[in-house]
């Protein structure tokens, strides 16, 4: 059965897992879900991530990042935004901010998966895929 919206499943996958203080956590490959997980290791919110090869299918494998006793967990919360059915789309001067800053705001480009600091740095707009903090 195909999927009609992987971003979202991947977010979840994540969320549920880090409610859960899992070690790591297994999500399809494509190459906007290594991006976004680029950006997550990036930003300090996940420690990394690894192909993994299952059967015919690739996986990634993402470990989680936690404090010492893993009851202080690096995202807090982690929410799509642009929707198969609702498309957000942001200009550069309308380029959101999460938590005044705090957080990170995924943004599809024509230069590309960034962030939205990278996106008013290279001046530039797209769609809003995901919000995390």
């Amino acid at each position: 059965m195909t999927m009609s919206d992987p971003i979202a499943d991947m977010l979840t996958r994540i969320r549920n897992a880090n409610t859960a203080k899992h070690d790591t956590v297994d999500v399809p490959a494509s190459k906007m879900k290594v991006a976004i997980a680029d950006i997550l290791v990036k930003e300090g919110f996940i420690n990394g991530y690894k192909m993994v090869d299952v059967g015919n299918f690739k996986d990634i494998q993402i470990s989680l990042k936690y404090g010492k006793d893993k009851n202080v967990k690096a995202i807090t919360g982690i929410k799509r935004i642009s929707k198969p059915g609702l498309r957000v789309y942001a200009n550069k001067e309308d380029l959101p901010r999460v938590l005044g800053g705090l957080g990170v705001a995924i943004i599809s480009t024509n230069k590309g998966i960034i962030t939205d600091k990278e996106a008013r740095q290279l001046n530039v707009g797209g769609e809003v895929l995901a919000y995390v903090w």
